[in-house]
Order: C-alpha cells, then sequence, then structure tokens
C-alpha cells in the first residue's frame, strides 16, 4: 500500500520569506519619514531665524535668508550645482539687489534625500507657501545685506515664464515647484526691496 506523507517546508526558506516581508515593510516605514520628514520638522529646528543673531554678510558669500520659515543657504549662477548647495539665481544679467530690475531665485521645494536630515536640507523651499503678506527675506550680495517685504503668492502654470521676465521695477521673484511636482505647476512669491539693512542689535 503507497503511503503519503506530508510536505517538509524548508525552514530556511520561511526564514527567506519572512526576512524579505520585513525588510519591505522596514523599507516602506523609512520612505514614508523621508517623505514627511520637512514637514514634521523633526530632526531640524523650525524656530524662525534669530535675525540679529546672523554673522555679517561676506563677500564671497552669497545667501537667501527668510526668518519665517527657516531658510538660511547660499545661492549662486551655476544651475544644478548651486541647487545642490541651496538656490539658483536665475538670469543675473535681470536684476539683482543692487542695481534693480527682476532678481530671480529658485529652489528645490522636495529633494528626498538618504537621511531625514538630508532631505530636509535638500527642500528649502518646502514652506514656500506658508509665506505671508510683508514678512521679510534678506538677501546678502556682495558683501552687503539687503531687505525685501513679501508682495505676493501665485501658483502658475509651468509654462507661465513670464515670472522671469525683465522688469523696470526692482524685486525679488522667488519660485519652486509645487508639491505635486515641476509638470503641476510653480508656487511663485514676489517681495519688494527695502534697500540695504542691518541685523545687528545697537550697542549701548
Amino acid at each position: 500500500m503507497l503511503e503519503l506523507s506530508p510536505e517538509r517546508r524548508s525552514p530556511t526558506k520561511g526564514i527567506i520569506i519572512t526576512f524579505f516581508a520585513l525588510a519591505l515593510l522596514g523599507g516602506g516605514a523609512y520612505l514614508l519619514v523621508l517623505s514627511f520628514a520637512p514637514q514634521i520638522g523633526v530632526f531640524k529646528s523650525q524656530e524662525p531665524i534669530n535675525v540679529s543673531a546672523l554673522s555679517e554678510p561676506k563677500t564671497k558669500d552669497n545667501r537667501i535668508i527668510i526668518p519665517a520659515i527657516n531658510v538660511n543657504i547660499p545661492y549662486g549662477t551655476d544651475g544644478q550645482a548651486a541647487l545642490d548647495r541651496g538656490a539658483w539665481w536665475r538670469h543675473p544679467e535681470r536684476g539683482n539687489p543692487q542695481k534693480g530690475g527682476n532678481f530671480i531665485i529658485a529652489a528645490h521645494r522636495f529633494s528626498i534625500q538618504p537621511t531625514p536630515q538630508s532631505t530636509v536640507e535638500k527642500s528649502p523651499f518646502y514652506h514656500l507657501d506658508k509665506l505671508k503678506k510683508d514678512d521679510p527675506i534678506l538677501i546678502d550680495y556682495n558683501g552687503k545685506r539687503y531687505g525685501y517685504k513679501v508682495n505676493d503668492t501665485s501658483t502658475v502654470a509651468p509654462t507661465q515664464i513670464e515670472i522671469e521676465a525683465e522688469s523696470d521695477k526692482p524685486k525679488l521673484t522667488l519660485y519652486s515647484c509645487t508639491l505635486e511636482g515641476s509638470q503641476d505647476g510653480r508656487i511663485v512669491i514676489t517681495a519688494l526691496p527695502m534697500g540695504e539693512v542691518t541685523t545687528k542689535q545697537p550697542q549701548h
């Protein structure tokens, strides 16, 4: 008489399946942490920048400082390399804090990176939509500090390149992709100049 014995599963196979299942769960959870890192702000202080504690502007360290959303990053003209460091000064011939015109700066809204901290650092304009009218923006340019006040916030289509057009009136234009991506549109902040400013408290 033929006897059938139950099939025995290899314990090694079960261990491998369990390992991969746990790895997938862990990877998914970590991806969620990376995705929400700029929003929850637990890896970097979200307190507004103390303007009076800022160091003096340096000639070779051009920076954009937005106290309300804790942004203090360098900007440059070298395209992707500038974006990787902080922000990209677009079309320098169209404007700057000293001569006026349309001074245009773009930066990443959200760029996922290997760690939560680096994701926060590489997403400097994540909270750009939180800026309100009259919020101050500081620009360090060639060793001097210039002030701007937010005037308007808007969302435009990716094809609306007029945001980078030349301007007879001095202004600062900041923009970044919406959180849905570059194909969805751009959030645009325009700010009006206050001239050269000092951020140090007077000594008594």
